[in-house]
């Protein structure tokens, strides 16, 4: 039946798993809340990894939460920044005209839905483009560090240091007072030295385990070998795994991981992983280290709602340095 184009709203949706081909815009419902949830009127959404990972529907294992024959929710996107439309019965943080940031599934869109406690306040003197590419990234840029127990004047090493959530370890890691070097591709290098890097590493010619031995490595990309990762270490040094990347389609790289915590039990080495809450308390962290100076999102373009597809096309090509923006 035909509805109220009041009560509609333009949204980037997917009836199944599969290539950027699948995401398409569609007029629809405009979501209800109620309880704790929070009515986002959404001015800007980020895109991440995870995006695609409930895009394509990979690795298999996720469908048995998100769908197993295409998503529960057809609205793409999880990152969010915006207005506060509307509040449930149960909301006490938030008012309406609030500016805030954080999770909402299906935040590619005109309207998403939000738990009260997956959001925070917008930080100051960011836009909402510029805020819309935190979010998700930067929380679990924070959750590796916390992992890894991460101490001042520790050498500390980032792969994949110019993505989504490379980035952002790279800024938090020299806001707890660590030196950092950065891994990425040539063409990169120079936005891992302007993210505050103290050494950079061209992974297209050279290797990182003979430049250790580090305290910490937070291992975002290029799916090095635990073998690999423990070289580069000193002797009781500790590798936090975050990539979900390669390992096949049904467990994706969990079996790294966890073979990563089992191995851990019989060394003095500390190999682990990253567990992200998406909390609206340790996005406030993230905001006042935004507010200090301390962390700036790496805002590379934006992208209409309607050219989502292409932001994916890019995303997957590897050209993205830091984060893209979709704008509503």
């Amino acid at each position: 039946m035909a509805t109220s184009t009041t009560a509609t709203m333009r949204a980037i949706v997917q009836h199944a798993y599969g290539t950027a081909d699948v995401l398409h815009p569609e007029r629809i419902a405009r979501p209800e809340i109620s309880g704790s949830e929070v009515l986002v009127r959404v001015h800007a959404a980020g895109l991440d990894r995870g995006t695609w990972h409930l895009m394509t529907g990979t690795p298999y294992l996720l469908r048995l939460a998100f769908g197993l024959r295409g998503p529960k929710n057809p609205v793409a996107g999880r990152d969010v920044a915006g207005t506060v439309e509307a509040v449930g019965p149960a909301v006490t943080r938030w008012s309406v005209g609030d500016e805030v940031y954080g999770v909402a599934p299906g935040s590619y869109a005109e309207y998403a839905v939000a738990r009260e406690d997956k959001l925070a306040r917008k930080p100051a003197g960011l836009s909402f483009e510029q805020a819309a590419v935190v979010p998700i990234s930067a929380l679990t840029a924070l959750a590796a560090v916390t992992a890894g127990r991460i101490e001042a004047d520790q050498h500390v090493l980032v792969t994949g240091a110019s993505g989504g959530v490379g980035s952002y370890v790279v800024q938090l890691a020299k806001a707890f007072g660590a030196e950092v070097t950065g891994v990425a591709s040539t063409a990169k290098l120079d936005l891992v030295k302007a993210l505050g890097a103290d050494h950079v590493i061209d992974y297209t010619r050279e290797g990182f385990a003979a430049s250790g031995p580090y305290d910490l490595i937070i291992d975002i990309a290029g799916n090095p070998s635990l073998s690999r990762l423990r070289r580069a270490l000193t002797p009781t040094g500790t590798a936090v795994l975050t990539g979900g990347e390669g390992g096949g389609k049904l467990t994706g790289g969990m079996h790294r991981q966890l073979g990563a915590l089992i191995t851990s039990l019989f060394l003095r080495q500390r190999l682990t992983m990253v567990v992200n809450k998406e909390s609206g308390r340790d996005l406030e962290r993230i905001t006042d280290l935004i507010e200090t100076g301390q962390v700036t999102p790496s805002l590379e373009r934006t992208f209409a709602l309607d050219d989502v597809p292409d932001a994916m096309r890019h995303l997957m090509a590897g050209n993205v340095r830091g984060k893209v923006a979709i704008t509503i």
